[in-house]
């Protein structure tokens, strides 16, 4: 089911803050949600959820499946063969890693988004991407054995860098809008600095706004997308979604006239958990972690809006 709740509605109801979740925030500050997530990753890497504080009702999904815990990787990871970046949301309970993993000789990139209540472990989601699962049509993947996360992305923004948590949402939301039959028009803000990591290989080096700009992703049918995690102190939103392609989009022209072929010739869809980075009201970098997924996949969340 796609949630259809308007953008201004759902920042409303981040920046009130249920009472839930403000339990949250008092018996889990970021310091306290952030040690999780590193007792998290060490739990999974040796395979013992008990070095972890993860409750026995725990959810697990996994590339939008829900399984058993401990099921997937949770049985075949090997080794973290990468620097995580982990950061957190106090207001809902949240953390979010991004790391590299081997399960045996399979190389991966992992996105991890948990939900802390009281202390404990409630909501584990997934993110795995190898090549296997990028292979078609085929997409930029890296080595994450030199995943080098930006700096930028664990900096704690000075107060006179940071946004409200609805503008943040707004601005992280906007990328999703220019992306979404991309033609060449931009609904958000970029810093001429901006850059993006997809599966740990750089694809904006020219800056962010500059394939938006010439709308390269024309064949982009729409992108349902949900905001999923804010950390205020250091300007990242975190967002997972469905970018959807009908394969109906065949040749297209840039906006300087230059003409390309969509490499999608069938309906496709990506799977994604990406986080941005917004400092001064503005995009300075993004990492996503994504995977193909049959046509309109949901997620088991089921919080997707168009």
């Amino acid at each position: 089911m796609v949630w259809k709740m308007p953008l201004l509605a759902l920042a409303l109801a981040w920046a009130a803050v249920p009472a839930a979740a403000a339990t949250a925030r008092s018996s889990c500050d970021a310091g306290c949600l952030e040690a999780i997530g590193q007792r998290y990753l060490d739990a999974y890497i040796k395979h013992d959820p008990k070095l972890a504080p993860i409750s026995p009702k725990v959810r697990f999904t996994e590339i939008n499946v829900d399984m058993p815990f401990p099921d997937g990787s949770w049985d075949a990871v090997t080794a973290e063969v990468a620097p995580a970046l982990i950061f957190s949301d106090p207001a809902t309970g949240g953390v979010g890693i991004y790391t590299g993993i081997l399960m045996n000789d399979t190389p991966a990139f992992l996105t991890v988004r948990l939900k802390v209540v009281d202390g404990r472990i409630t909501e584990i989601e997934h993110m795995l991407s190898t090549k296997r699962l990028v292979s078609g049509p085929p997409t930029p993947f890296g080595d994450p054995t030199r995943l080098k996360h930006d700096p930028e992305m664990a900096r704690i923004l000075a107060p006179s860098e940071r946004r409200p948590r609805a503008e943040l949402i707004r601005i992280a939301d906007g990328y999703y809008k220019t992306l979404s039959r991309n033609d060449g028009t931009l609904h958000t803000t970029f810093s001429p600095k901006c850059h993006r990591l997809e599966n740990g290989m750089e694809t904006a080096a020219d800056g962010c706004a500059t394939g938006f700009k010439q709308g390269r992703f024309r064949f982009n049918e729409r992108v349902r997308r949900s905001e999923i995690l804010v950390d205020e102190r250091r300007g990242l939103v975190m967002a997972r979604g469905f970018i959807d392609h009908k394969g109906t989009v065949d040749h297209y022209r840039l906006t300087d006239g230059t003409e390309r072929r969509s490499p999608f010739r069938e309906p496709h869809s990506w799977s994604f958990i990406e986080t941005f980075k917004i400092s001064d009201g503005a995009i300075t970098s993004v990492e996503a972690d994504f995977v193909g997924s049959p046509y309109r996949s949901i997620s088991p969340y089921g919080t997707e809006r168009e």
